[in-house]
């Protein structure tokens, strides 16, 4: 046996913590590890007298707006960590901010996954609070979780307060698009752009839409991963403080019991997961989260799953963007815990699925209803029936995502009704090559944009932007708005924000940057979508296709950043979780004690 194999072995059966501050196997090594956390007022006696240290994963700071109430949501968690004989060490997680960051925040979900993992990994902890809150947080700390499998659990941050403008809810997010359409329509100033964008961010938290960041942190609950009703109570509720204190205590627990996430994170959790994303009207976003999280456990999830096991599952919350409400209301009405009991009385939920206080989903939730049942709707009487997403395919790309729940009245009628051939139409493609191209463009009288077109973009994948941009929720040429048309059908091969009510045909994979059929398509183009079929295809032939292939150059924007560069040498693509492809294969990485350091 080498020595490092026995250095492996000297703390075996004992927290591992234990191989860092008190091995007597190796006391020099020990002293080395101890001797400067007391120069801020740490004893000795805390870090070697046995109990567990559990690290506060902060997401929180000045340059992530929406996480930034964490940073006094840290103290009542260590409260809750001390009061249960653990001992907190705080450290901070690469910051993500969704709207602020550039080109996208896509790029840092990665590269906050891999800089966790290295800390946890690393670093002397039993056990680990994550912080989340704005929409890629939540992913990369449950990544890092699957990766490193020491026992963790979700502090969600909450969304923001309702919020109004001119005495109507103007969702955040939702508030961006509205008012671009009115700003277009002519029918509001700038300055009134603005004071309508402002309006919606009303007090700390994220957004308080059912975007990608209230639809994650639901989704952390759902697969069991953060304490039952967690996800969805405001920011500045007392009881998100409250809750910052009991998932403190439950930690230390879970560590005591060795409850890890390969314990909670099985099939059957992701299954729930797709169910209940259905039934809240969740963010096209969450198929990629989701898939990077079950593939860094080692859970074969297909994007496919999220029709075949989602497609068919009602929507029953009433929140904007597919719905009325905002995020403090659903929270009144019930939260994620309604939905929960509602699809467990439906017969739609893996009830023996674990979660993190130990408790099965039908122990936590089976008698949990709707405190309003105009927001959180009964299994019988919901909103929309099959409200889960379709995954689309054809000669443009191998798989798309198209959100049913946001296919409007006024969208559905114009172009999915036609009397013999309901839910197909046929469009002429306009093509964009990014969003610089779109916004210079969009407005050109020289496309001949109607209310028939079908606007695409591309270049906007993960290879391509780099990161998956959210810009294929395109308005239409201010001429339609202001006769108005609002919405055209939008192709693309990037995201769009969770917030949008947008029905476009998204994440196409692969993308045009990795030489997806996108990259062919030429203005003027017809494609014909059939969403009976689950079919997008261009109207033109085999051999014309092979034709546009041969000539095909792939020009992508030179990566700004060593970053960007790795970045686009490992990604995958959306369908498969964008994640960095030589990572999946590190599994229960804190199992392995690291070598020393000196």
């Amino acid at each position: 046996m080498s020595n490092y194999s026995s250095a492996k072995n000297e703390c075996a059966g004992r927290l591992r913590s234990r191989c860092w501050f008190d091995n007597p196997c190796n006391p020099g090594m020990t002293s080395i590890y101890i001797e400067r956390f007391p120069n801020y007022g740490l004893t000795r006696e805390e870090m070697q007298g046995g109990k567990p240290i559990i690290g506060i994963a902060q997401t929180g700071s000045d340059i992530s707006a929406c996480n930034r109430h964490h940073l006094q949501l840290e103290s009542r968690i260590r409260d809750g960590i001390r009061d249960a004989g653990g001992i907190p060490f705080v450290f901070p997680v690469h910051p993500i901010q969704e709207s602020c960051r550039r080109p996208t925040a896509a790029i840092d979900r990665n590269l906050a996954y891999m800089g966790l993992v290295e800390i946890l990994h690393g670093n002397p902890l039993d056990g680990v609070v994550l912080t989340t809150g704005c929409d890629k947080t939540t992913p990369a700390c449950l990544m890092a979780a699957a990766t490193t499998n020491i026992p963790s659990i979700v502090l969600s941050g909450g969304p923001m307060l309702n919020s109004y403008f001119k005495g109507q809810l103007a969702g955040s997010g939702m508030a961006v698009w509205e008012a671009r359409r009115l700003h277009a329509a002519g029918e509001i100033s700038l300055q009134e752009f603005f004071e309508m964008v402002a309006s919606s961010v009303p007090s700390p938290g994220h957004c308080n839409t059912m975007g990608t960041a209230l639809t994650m942190n639901s989704l952390a609950e759902a697969l069991g991963m953060s304490l039952p009703g967690c996800a969805s109570i405001p920011a500045p509720y007392r009881e998100r403080t409250q809750m910052a204190y009991l998932t403190g205590r439950r930690i230390v627990e879970m560590v005591l019991e060795d409850l890890t996430p390969s314990k909670i994170l099985t099939r059957e959790a992701f299954e729930n997961v797709i169910v209940v994303n259905s039934a809240i009207g969740g963010s096209t976003n969450a198929p990629t989260h989701i898939i990077a999280i079950a593939r860094h456990i080692g859970v074969d999830l297909d994007i496919k799953d999220w029709e075949t096991v989602g497609h068919d599952i009602p929507l029953l919350v009433n929140c904007q963007p597919a719905g009325e409400y905002l995020g403090e209301t659903f929270h009144l009405a019930g939260g994620v815990p309604a939905v929960i009991g509602e699809l467990i009385a439906a017969g739609k939920i893996h009830t023996s699925a674990l979660a993190v206080n130990g408790k099965t989903m039908g122990e936590n939730y089976t008698h949990t209803r709707s405190q309003d049942e105009k927001v959180v709707r009964t299994y019988d009487k919901p909103l929309m029936e099959e409200a889960g997403f379709l995954v689309v395919s054809g000669n443009l790309f191998d798989s798309a995502l198209v959100k049913t729940s946001v296919i409007g009245t006024e969208f559905r009628k114009r172009f999915l009704a036609t009397p013999g051939s309901e839910n197909t139409f046929t469009g002429r493609a306009i093509v964009f090559e990014g969003p610089e191209d779109y916004h210079e463009r969009v407005n050109d009288s020289a496309l001949e944009i109607d209310e028939t077109c079908i606007l695409v973009i591309r270049g906007v994948g993960p290879v391509g932007y780099p990161g998956a941009a959210e810009v294929v929720n395109m308005l239409p040429p201010d001429a339609l708005v202001k006769q108005g048309v609002n919405q055209l059908p939008c192709i693309g091969d990037g995201r769009q924000s969770g917030t949008s009510a947008s029905p476009s045909i998204l994440n196409a994979s692969p993308e045009s940057g990795v030489g997806g059929n996108l990259a062919i398509l030429q203005t003027g183009d017809r494609i014909h979508v059939d969403l009976n079929t689950r079919r997008v295809d261009i109207l033109i032939s085999d051999e014309e296709i092979a034709r546009r292939r041969s000539k095909m150059i792939i020009d992508i924007p030179a990566s700004q950043t060593p970053w960007q560069e790795m970045f686009r040498a490992h990604v995958s693509q959306q369908s498969t979780g964008a994640v960095l492809e030589f990572a999946v294969k590190y599994r229960e990485v804190a199992k392995e004690i690291p070598r020393h350091s000196h």
